[in-house]
Order: structure tokens, then sequence, then C-alpha cells
């Protein structure tokens, strides 16, 4: 009897296992791998977190196959609709529509989203969470990689958050911060840290601007490709270029402006 009882067990544990196994799907992975960094640099834009974009997005086009994701590119959407919330402006059928904006993490987020009708399903923030947890896309809301680089850095200091983004590693300024003050917690000099980011060394910076740890690019990340970037109220040539982590001389050079042009809002520009 005994032994039938552990057979049992052995039979039920497998079973367990086999199903947790199954949670994971290729599709999905396939998924995250491809729109990640995107959804990370949305969120440099828009602060969604990028685990709600990468859930969400696979959850309604059915990791990108849908019909509507395949014809029409459109993974998700959520419009106002009555809503007296925070508010976020930008170009969708029409311009300026009006998105929904949400303070709190991804639970909050994905409570959020069903709270406010997106979905009919009782179950629909559970089944983002269990997304998000199961595939752990909430590394990617703080950009994190795992990797050597990163490790060192994130031991350093008092633990500034590291985002990834364009092949490089930035983090957001605090208020106060100046480049020698940042080097003592990255370790990186200040004067590096200047040039990277195209500044004067001694400059003082506004609290929450990105701040990159490498030389920027010369282009966005290949996604960017035929996507230009509308230029928004109170952005200039330099915060587009550290937003995409971009030289600021290249991407003059992609737009073929010379550098005393003045962008104006609306403006298209080439970030690849």
């Amino acid at each position: 009897m005994k032994r039938q009882i552990f057979i049992l067990f052995l039979l039920f544990s497998a079973l367990g296992t086999a199903s947790a196994q199954l949670k994971r799907n290729r599709a999905y992975e396939d998924y995250f791998n491809q729109w990640a960094e995107v959804a990370m640099q949305q969120m440099i834009q828009y602060r969604i977190p990028a685990s709600i974009t990468l859930a969400q997005g696979v959850l309604e086009s059915a990791a990108g196959k849908s019909e509507l994701a395949l014809r029409a590119n459109n993974h998700f959407g959520i419009k106002c609709n009555g809503w007296t919330g925070r508010r976020s402006y930008h170009d969708d059928d029409e311009r300026g529509e009006c998105f929904r904006a949400y303070d709190n993490d991804y639970v909050g987020w994905a409570k959020g989203l069903k709270a406010c009708g997106y979905a009919t399903s009782p179950t629909y923030a559970t089944k983002l969470i269990e997304i998000i947890e199961t595939y752990q896309l909430h590394q990617y809301d703080t950009g994190k990689e795992f990797n050597k680089r990163e490790a060192v850095l994130l031991q350093q200091g008092d633990q500034r958050n590291i985002y990834t983004f364009n092949q490089n590693y930035y983090i957001r300024a605090r208020r106060g911060d100046t480049f020698r003050r940042i080097a003592e917690d990255v370790d990186i000099s200040y004067r590096k840290l200047a040039k990277y980011n195209e500044r004067d060394k001694n400059d003082v910076l506004q609290e929450g601007e990105i701040v990159w740890l490498q030389k920027k690019a010369k282009k966005a990340p290949k996604t960017f490709k035929n996507r230009p970037h509308r230029v928004e109220p109170g952005e200039s040539m330099y915060t587009i270029s550290q937003r995409y982590g971009i030289r600021l001389k290249y991407l003059y050079k992609m737009n073929k402006l010379s550098p005393d042009y003045i962008i104006r809002p609306g403006d298209l520009l080439r970030v690849r």
C-alpha cells in the first residue's frame, strides 16, 4: 500500500512539473524577445511599465499572431471614454487622442485596466499578473538584464536603478545630481559621464534626466526603422538624442539638419 501511495505521489509530482512547464509558451517568449526593447523605450517616453505593455500585448494579440496585429499592427489600445483620472495625449486614430494613465506598479496597472472596463473577463488582471510573473517581465520595468557589467554596477554606491536601452546603460538623475555625484555611485569618471552625455562636466542635472553610462550609439535600435519620432512641445534635438541614446551629431546628420535648426512640435525626425 505504501509503495502504491509513493508511486502516486511521484506521478502527481511529475504532472505538476509538466503543468508548470506548459505555462511557458515559446510563442510568448519569442514575442517578448522581439518587443522588450520597444516596451522599455515606451516606458522611458510615456512611463508605462514595460511589463504591462508586454503582457497586455501578448495576451490581446495572441503573441502577435492575431488578424488585427498582423494586418493593422494593432496589438492593444485603451482610450479615455469618460476617464477622470490622469491622462496622456498621443496620436492614434486622430491627433492628440486621450489615453488613461496610471501611477502604480504592474499590479496596480493590471487591476486598473480591469477596473476601467478594458476587458469583460473577471480574471483579466489575474491573467496579466500571471504572465508577468511567469515570464519575469517585471525585470524590464527597471530595464535590468543580469549580465556581468550591470551586476558590478548594481553592487556599487547606493543601489541606483540602472536601465538598459539601445545596447547601453542609463540612470535617471536625482534632485541636485551632478556628474561628480553620479560618478561616485557608478564608479565611472565624471569627465567620461559628461562626455558620454555631451555635456559640460560641471553641469547640474535636472531631476529625472537620462544619464548614459557609456558612449551613445549612432542610431536607434532596428525596431525604429521607418518609425520617425514626432516632436513634442518642450523637446529639443538634445533631449531627443538622450531619449533614444543617439549621439547628437548623428541625429542631425540622419535628418540632414544643421546644428542651428530649431525643431518645432509636430516635426518628424528619423532616429534610425
